[in-house]
């Protein structure tokens, strides 16, 4: 999938092929297009985050499990999943409509990475600083304890399931969702890219020690960033 960079180009509004570069693809965004991309970004968020959700969900599911062996109706843990995704696939739409506008201004490669040394350092910056920031420790708080949100936000029936679902789906977005925006730097094609922060997500929600690492992390982006600025 090529971007619409086509430096010293005449591309009319950008967003038309240009024949006049044999071998370039670039791509035309209509409605067709935003749809497969969208849907690219939404199984990528899926396949990115549910191994980090995952004692979450087995936790849920034996508390459902534990509930149904004495008679008491709880909704399926699919509500609940359903809920987490769909904060996910809420970003994965706005994910797409910045891809869409990186793409117009011609920033994106055929890789979908940066090619602006500037966008690179302040997509650093951002994430280095979120890092840091005392919102992000909260919600890393309630991600890496499962039981503990569970037996705090619980509610009954299956629009319980479905809230609860989603309430976690938004403490992990306040989680990742700067560590998300760095796709951008690697390369939203960069399957070594994808699986480095799939991995570097789910070691911030697993491992001892959190709190130090994630201020460790920040410093390194925001020295990495101000690096590539300079």
């Amino acid at each position: 999938m090529g971007s619409s960079m086509a430096n010293g180009m005449p591309a009319g509004d950008g967003m038309t092929p240009v024949d006049s570069m044999p071998g370039m693809s670039i791509p035309v965004w209509n409605s067709a297009y935003f749809a497969a991309m969208f849907l690219m970004w939404a199984v990528m968020m899926v396949g990115m985050m549910l191994p980090s959700v995952a004692p979450t969900v087995l936790i849920y599911s034996l508390v459902a499990k534990q509930a149904a062996n004495k008679g008491t109706p709880v909704a399926p843990t699919s509500a609940f999943v359903g809920g987490y995704l769909a904060v996910w696939i809420g970003f994965s739409l706005v994910a797409t409509t910045g891809q869409y506008l990186l793409d117009r201004a011609s920033l994106l490669t055929e890789m979908m990475a940066s090619n602006s040394n500037v966008l690179v350092a302040c997509l650093l910056l951002v994430a280095g600083a979120w890092q840091l920031a005392p919102l992000k420790d909260q919600c890393l708080r309630h991600c890496r304890s499962p039981f503990e949100f569970i037996s705090q936000n619980w509610q009954s029936g299956l629009s319980g399931a479905v809230r609860m679902g989603v309430r976690h789906g938004i403490y992990c977005l306040g989680c990742c969702w700067a560590i998300m925006a760095l796709l951008f730097v690697g390369g939203v094609m960069n399957l070594l890219w994808i699986a480095a922060l799939s991995i570097f997500v789910l070691l911030e929600k697993i491992l001892p020690g959190a709190g130090n690492s994630r201020r460790i992390t920040g410093a390194a982006m925001i020295i990495v960033g101000i690096a590539v600025l300079i």
